[in-house]
């Protein structure tokens, strides 16, 4: 890829340094202030590195060091490099949750690149709204661009045990409660379930995405799998620096390799991990930034077809990101599931898919099964539609009981997070385990933000009989590393008037997978008349950043984006004018 389409005088970055001109001489002088030499841009083409690092991310504690390896591999192929620092979505710290500013990272990657000197641009991302908000800047941005990854941190331990980030947690805190361990042991699972720096080792959100980018194209091969200690993620970091300066020359953008088929590529391996269900609200909204109208249907379509055979926890019950990538990475499982993949699809590095993943191999069998031998029979995900979810909704089938598949039970409402958490420590709580626990108000508007409230917590009186899965429903999201027979992202949002919010304790659930049906077993006459007394809540933001969130944010099957961003809503911003 150094065909070198364009020369030095076609850069943008020429426009403020190569002018000969008033404006450029401030340009010139400032960057000679802080020690920069004519030499250092002149005849180069001025790299962005969008880095996401802060003290209080963990998933990007290493970011400061690969920031300084991307650097050198952007001045070993002829380029500037210039480090851009964007908000860090730390997914545990962000408060209400870091879905409400997905958004916000992607306007400020946008804005980023074009108000500064930008040829191309690597994006250091990792954690896991943080992927699809660096991507989807870019892509509306569209310079060439480069996705790399943070990397998963190491396996957990405990007493010899592994132990998974998000799924242990929720596991062992279930059996806390139900009084299996003591609190030393939870104080020495929480000492031990994350031992490195890096994303969450589980095939959670972060993993699933990072992996999205590099079925997709954004990634050079391998790189969404190596954990974020070993070596060979500062040698990628490096090669990333490198090829960036490449793809400038070439001025291969993101617009000249995605197509639909490389969305339907990415959904397909997305299945295949067992991915999360975030998946679908980001997808949906990469593509909508690339031009494409993905939607929920497209994740169902594709799901019956692709099986579950990456055997990574919540999913599988023993092995995490490490061992995948001991066992061949994502190249090796995009290799088992080729007949599913339009390998014609370009990528990065100017390789097609199919050419990047030729010579993959298994290592091992077990960890990425073969399609005859899956986790499970179908896809991780599966979209319902019905009176109660008009515009669908989404469970996780691959990683819960599977005698929730077709269900009928009664409702048990809440109106907020509070409230549920209450009731469920409440011994004498009204509840058995076929029960049908109902979140309302966690959707986009009412969380605010969509939080990963879905997971609803079994009640403890239920805990303490053995019980450790119940059929929950919400208009939230949960986390990837979650699990369970949890519906999820209802659409239309109990806020706004959707369904969710007409419900009453006591009134039948039915959900059955096979016919993707999800409904309450009311007349349409009941319905109606419930919807007649439902008054809307009060605003949740009155001012500053959330007002603009409330007024403009998508439902979920549209990929929560806001409505002023999408391709359609008007002209394309033009570049930014000099004088």
């Amino acid at each position: 890829m150094t065909t070198r389409k364009k020369t030095y005088e076609e850069l943008r970055s020429f426009r403020w340094f190569g002018v000969q001109d008033l404006r450029s001489f401030g340009h010139r002088s400032r960057a000679m202030q802080m020690g920069y030499d004519p030499e250092d841009w002149s005849g180069k083409p001025a790299i962005g590195i969008v880095n996401t690092w802060s003290d209080i991310n963990h998933c990007h504690a290493h970011f400061k060091e690969r920031v300084e390896q991307i650097k050198k591999g952007i001045l070993q192929a002829g380029g500037f490099p210039i480090e851009l620092p964007a908000i860090s979505l730390a997914e545990p710290f962000v408060k209400p949750t870091t879905m409400l500013y997905r958004n916000f990272l992607a306007m400020e990657t946008e804005e980023l690149l074009r108000s500064h000197p930008i040829d191309g641009v690597v994006l250091m991302g990792g954690c896991d709204k943080t992927t699809p908000g660096l991507i989807m800047g870019a892509l509306s941005m569209n310079l060439p661009t480069l996705y790399f990854p943070g990397g998963p941190m190491l396996n957990g331990n405990w007493k010899g045990k592994r132990l998974g980030s998000g799924s242990d947690s929720w596991k062992y805190y279930d059996e806390l409660r139900a009084g299996n361990i003591t609190q030393q042991d939870w104080t020495e699972v929480e000492q031990g379930i994350a031992r490195s720096y890096g994303h969450c080792m589980t095939m959670g959100t972060a993993s699933t995405m990072t992996s999205i980018a590099e079925a997709i194209g954004f990634t050079l091969p391998g790189a969404a799998s190596i954990p974020a200690p070993d070596a060979n993620h500062i040698r990628m970091a490096k090669a990333c620096g490198r090829h960036i300066v490449d793809m400038v020359w070439d001025d291969f953008k993101p617009s000249d390799w995605l197509r639909r088929e490389s969305f339907e590529n990415c959904i397909a391996a997305a299945m295949a991990m067992g991915c999360s269900t975030n998946a679908i609200v980001h997808v949906v909204a990469m593509g909508k930034r690339a031009g494409f109208d993905i939607s929920l249907d497209d994740f169902d379509a594709i799901g019956r077809k692709v099986p579950v055979i990456a055997n990574i926890r919540p999913n599988g019950d023993y092995y995490l990101m490490e061992d995948f990538y001991y066992a061949g990475g994502l190249p090796a499982m995009l290799k088992r599931i080729e007949k599913f993949l339009a390998t014609d699809c370009l990528t990065v590095n100017g390789k097609t898919i199919g050419e990047n993943i030729a010579d993959a191999e298994v290592y091992n069998d077990d960890v990425i099964r073969t399609l005859d031998n899956p986790i499970y029979e179908s896809g991780a995900l599966v979209v319902l539609k019905g009176n109660l979810a008009p515009d669908g909704c989404v469970m996780k089938v691959s990683a819960m009981d599977k005698r929730f598949l077709k269900h009928t039970g009664p409702a048990l409402v809440f109106d907020d997070y509070p409230a549920m958490k209450k009731a469920v420590a409440d011994e004498n709580l009204d509840a058995t385990a076929d029960s049908v626990m109902i979140l309302r108000n966690a959707g986009p508007l009412g969380g605010p933000g969509m939080p990963e409230w879905g997971m609803l917590p079994v009640p403890d009186k239920l805990v303490k009989q053995g019980v450790r899965d119940m059929l929950r429903i919400s208009d939230a999201r949960m986390s990837g590393t979650s699990y369970g027979a949890c519906i999820l992202h209802v659409a239309p949002e109990s806020y706004i008037g959707g369904p969710l919010a007409l419900l009453k304790t006591g009134d039948m659930i039915t959900v059955d997978v096979d016919k993707r049906l999800i409904q309450v077993n009311i007349s349409d006459e009941e319905m109606q008349s419930r919807r007649d007394a439902w008054t809307p809540p009060p605003a949740r933001y009155e001012r500053g950043y959330g007002a603009m969130f409330s007024k403009h944010i998508n439902q979920a099957p549209q990929g929560c984006d806001f409505d002023f961003l999408m391709t359609d809503y008007g002209a394309p911003v033009p570049e930014p004018e000099i004088y």
